[in-house]
């Protein structure tokens, strides 16, 4: 019978070694929701980016409808036509 008991003995870890295996896991977990904040983040950006891209189509489509194709100067709004190379 004294072997049933030792068995049911509960053996635990020092209260520093418990402390400092929380903060490692509390660590992990700050950086993972870290981790999803940037992809959610990084989502919305490339979303701006996209958006972007396509208001840039819309306008080089007017521009070109209007000064047909042209290169544009982004420094002083100068343009130049470009040639059509034959081959």
């Amino acid at each position: 019978m004294a072997k049933k008991a030792k068995e049911k003995e509960i053996r635990k870890i020092t209260s520093e070694e418990l402390e400092h295996i929380k903060e490692q896991q509390s660590n992990i977990q700050r950086v993972l929701i870290d981790l999803g904040s940037l992809e959610a983040k990084k989502i919305e950006v490339l979303d701006s980016y996209k958006d972007f891209l396509s208001k840039l189509e819309v306008t080089k489509k007017e521009l070109e409808e209007k000064y047909g194709q042209v290169n544009i100067n982004l420094t002083d709004g100068s343009y130049t036509e470009i040639e059509e190379t034959t081959k």
